[in-house]
């Protein structure tokens, strides 16, 4: 995948960035009901990722993960786009069944290791 950025799932977003330290596993990691991420051992536990421009260098773990996401955008308490170095699947399943079900879209976007090491938490950032 030479092409940057690559949309895994389209749609226009835009927030303050919040990057993480580390993937985040959405299952288990991430309470769809408030947002905030929740597993003990990630760095940024605690902090709310709800209409944020996640940035991450992938997803973590579970194929529910996909389910999580969407119970989020159902919620009202996802990211306002999720921005990431590899290409996570699972996490775009989710987007795209929100998108179906619910008609929001939530980018999901592949960037090069060299654009996603510029985004800085707290930037303004739009898609």
């Amino acid at each position: 995948m030479a092409d940057f950025p690559h949309f895994l799932c389209p749609g226009q977003a835009e927030g303050l960035v919040l990057r993480l330290d580390e993937p985040l596993s959405l299952w288990g990691g991430l309470d769809a009901t408030t947002g905030r991420i929740i597993d003990q051992h990630h760095p940024q536990v605690g902090m709310s990722v709800s209409g944020t421009m996640l940035v991450m260098p992938s997803g973590r773990g579970s194929s529910s993960a996909s389910a999580v996401l969407l119970e989020a955008i159902r919620c009202g308490t996802a990211p306002a786009a999720i921005i990431m170095e590899h290409p996570d699947a699972i996490v775009a399943l989710g987007a795209i069944v929100a998108a179906e079900l619910y008609d929001v879209a939530l980018p999901v976007v592949v960037v090069s290791p060299q654009t996603l090491a510029t985004y800085i938490t707290g930037d303004s950032l739009s898609l």
